[in-house]
């Protein structure tokens, strides 16, 4: 990390920009060096905070250990933390970062590929529940096959993990065909692995409620795709779902880790047609409005001009794209 931080100051010394965005705790870690050594402002955003990880997931989280002392030091010497959920904001202010020096800027998705528009896939005449993000135990898959029993008739589709032909030997996903057969309803569980990108929206629009109950998000990418196509939400109340999802008005949350309660919410929805439609054209109309990628890039310019000489942006009416641009360099990758 030193050698990448005189890289990267010997670099923004030649092309200098107006901000750095570092992304991920390491990125941060050369950002705010260089940014100190040539005085440009650094904004740093985690995607994921180690602490609430080590929080959540216990001796399965695989990050260093020295994380938990490096990331709360470049938040604090970052000038502003861009978090992308308010409960990741309030964990920010707990470790000591002035709540003036964090702003919330969600994650975004291409509204125009997810859409309420569009065909669904093939689907039969069962009410369809869909799963769809990375396979790991936190995203509580698990709790979606035990909930199945309580909701009589529907097929569950899981979206995620290895690619199509590696499915049969998976291991996560003979853990959750194990749970299916014990709770009776692996006849209704299909496991469609990897699909391809273009796939994703179709799946989701043939889909009567969308379903994503982890223990532990960050953000949720996934649930906002969903909201997007205009499908139901029936969520878990953690992370940037208590920000995304508006419960009673574009879907349902409930808690992390209980099947009961969650079938019990799918239970309702599905009885109610009209509520369903209700859901969906509000959360369709949300995530227009509020995670569209030229809503996320107009708010993130807006944080940089806050600390550059630059006036800041009106909001894109129906999110036209920005035209003036303010230089920046990015470094680092995120983490779901």
């Amino acid at each position: 990390m030193g050698e990448f931080e005189r890289e990267l100051t010997g670099a923004l010394a030649r092309d200098r920009p107006d901000v750095v965005h570092a992304h991920f705790w390491m990125s941060g870690m050369a950002a705010t060096g260089a940014g100190a050594a040539l005085g440009i402002p650094v904004f740093q955003t985690f995607h994921a905070l180690g602490s609430v990880k080590r929080r959540f997931q216990g001796l399965a989280d695989t990050s260093p250990p020295e994380r938990q002392r490096i990331e709360p030091s470049v938040a604090l010497a970052s000038d502003k933390v861009v978090a992308t959920s308010g409960e990741e904001r309030d964990e920010l202010v707990g470790w000591g970062v002035r709540p003036e020096r964090v702003a919330v800027v969600p994650c975004g998705v291409d509204t125009g590929r997810f859409t309420p528009d569009g065909a669904g896939a093939r689907r039969g005449t069962r009410p369809r529940l869909l799963s769809l993000g990375r396979l790991v135990r936190r995203k509580g898959i698990d709790t979606v096959v035990m909930a199945l029993a309580g909701v009589p008739d529907a097929e569950l589709l899981v979206v995620g993990g290895p690619r199509p032909e590696q499915v049969s030997g998976d291991p996560e996903i003979a853990r959750l065909r194990t749970a299916a057969r014990r709770t009776g309803v692996d006849d209704r569980v299909r496991f469609l692995g990897c699909v391809d990108r273009d796939e994703v929206p179709e799946l989701i629009r043939s889909s009567d409620v969308s379903v994503n109950v982890p223990w532990y998000e960050p953000f949720g990418i996934s649930t906002v795709e969903s909201m997007a196509c205009g499908v139901p939400v029936v969520a878990s109340r953690v992370g940037g779902h208590r920000d995304t999802v508006l419960h009673g008005e574009t879907g349902l949350l409930v808690p992390a880790r209980s099947p009961g309660r969650l079938a019990g919410a799918v239970r309702r929805l599905l009885a109610r047609p009209d509520t369903r439609r209700a859901f969906s054209e509000a959360a369709g109309r949300r995530a227009r409005e509020l995670y569209s990628w030229s809503e996320v890039a107009r708010a993130t310019e807006q944080c940089y001009r806050s600390l550059t000489a630059g006036a800041v942006l009106p909001r894109a009416p129906e999110h036209d794209r920005v035209t003036e641009r303010t230089a920046a360099t990015a470094v680092g990758g995120d983490e779901y």
